[in-house]
């Protein structure tokens, strides 16, 4: 590995940390015999974080910082004055190889600037992945960017070799997208995400055909959008997320804060720092979508179009709704049971099934995982009091969970109606 190589790969890594949509979870490649590389195993440096909670060491890196796009957001801008460079794709295969046999990367998450034409850009990423898996009999984890606007020959044989890919929308609204991005729209955008998701839905068809068909993106596809650089609002957002996850196949979708890297731009917000809070509570609200079984007009309305930064979106709505609570864990469905503040997907099963064979309590729903110092005040059981989110009205719940001590008064009456034994 020369010095040169290792030059561009500086350059390289760094114009490619400010894309955060490189999960490597939602696939599974074992190790094979005469192949290197598995998406299963191993250790190395952490970037990312599989389903189960454990650590995939990536390869992060740019194929080149080139562009002939000027967005204002980007750090990689044309108009930039930064050091730039490109990586061949032998050099990059060598790379990624050589990182791999010293243990320094389970997999490899590849992006690039625009040059020439999308589909020049394209055609080199997928050569990268190909000569990995077909020459060098690479099995780990392969996540590409789809480049905006490339045809739909390009996509689909990039599914065939990358595990996952992903097409960032990264403006939520079309004319916020023209206003800090003119040379770009979201027709090329969404173009790539139905190629993906086609060629997802064909595959499903011919797996159930033949037996040895080829795996299409068998971690589904992802995308991201920043949070801060314009003015919608997180109703605006999650509504397009929840489309996304509807209508595209998408497996995830990735909020991240804007970070002011091109200060000297009068048409972006002069932010000291990324919105973090707000971009936390995005995720948590995601999730709500994706395994809560909310909706997006239940978490974020007219009345309120953005969410609360003091509270986690599931606590906000429970306060919007004290009619609903409190709920009888030994009584109500699943369904009731997740929106419970506290009470997490396992946990509701857990409740579901445990309580057939014998009435639940205090001390069997914290053995369950329930956060009892949140759930208390919106459930009944056999040990529980009655003071709930009713005696205590929505304001006094939410002054008590607020992070901090409580106050004096709200302390203290905690103690006389809580007291435990």
């Amino acid at each position: 590995m020369n010095e040169n190589v290792l030059q561009k790969l500086k350059i390289l890594a760094e114009s490619a940390k400010y894309d955060v949509s490189c999960s490597s979870s939602g696939t599974v490649r074992r190790g094979k015999a005469g192949m290197v590389g598995n998406t299963v195993g191993g250790i190395g440096i952490c970037h990312s974080f599989a389903d189960d909670g454990r650590c995939i060491s990536l390869l992060k890196v740019m194929l080149t910082n080139y562009c002939i796009y000027d967005c204002a957001y980007c750090v990689n801008r044309r108009s930039n004055d930064i050091p730039r460079a490109t990586l061949s794709v032998s050099e990059l295969v060598e790379l990624t190889m050589e990182f791999y046999r010293r243990n320094y990367i389970e997999g490899l998450f590849l992006s690039s600037g625009v040059v020439r034409n999308p589909d020049y850009t394209m055609e080199r990423l997928v050569r990268v992945a190909k000569d990995l898996r077909t020459v060098h009999r690479f099995n780990g984890y392969i996540h590409l960017k789809g480049i905006p606007g490339a045809s739909r020959e390009l996509v689909h044989e990039a599914g065939l070799y990358a595990d996952r890919l992903s097409v960032n929308i990264e403006i939520p609204k079309e004319e916020n997208l023209k206003r800090l991005a003119p040379e770009k729209d979201h027709q090329s955008v969404f173009e790539p995400m139905r190629y993906i998701r086609q060629g997802v839905l064909e595959n499903r068809e011919e797996q159930g055909r033949f037996r040895h068909a080829p795996r299409f993106v068998p971690a589904g596809q992802s995308t991201q959008m920043i949070v801060g650089a314009t003015p919608e609002t997180d109703r605006d957002i999650l509504f397009l997320s929840s489309a996304l996850y509807r209508k595209a196949a998408m497996r995830r979708v990735y909020y991240s804060g804007y970070i002011a890297v091109n200060t000297y731009d009068k048409r972006l917000p002069a932010l000291k720092q990324p919105p973090l809070v707000r971009e936390n509570r995005l995720y948590q609200a995601d999730w709500l979508l994706r395994f809560y079984r909310f909706r997006v007009e239940e978490i974020v309305d007219d009345a309120y179009p953005n969410l609360d930064l003091e509270v986690d979106p599931k606590l906000a709505w429970a306060l919007r709704h004290p009619e609903q609570f409190p709920v009888d864990v030994n009584k109500a469905d699943y369904e009731l049971l997740l929106r419970v503040p506290g009470i997490g997907v396992r946990s509701a099963r857990l409740i579901v099934a445990s309580r057939r064979f014998s009435r639940l309590g205090l001390y069997g729903l914290k053995k369950m995982g329930v956060v009892m110092k949140k759930a208390r005040y919106f459930i009944t059981c056999n040990e529980l009091p009655a003071c709930t989110v009713h005696e205590l009205t929505p304001q006094g719940v939410r002054r008590l969970l607020l992070p901090g001590k409580p106050k004096a008064a709200d302390e203290r009456q905690l103690q006389l109606v809580f007291e435990e034994p």
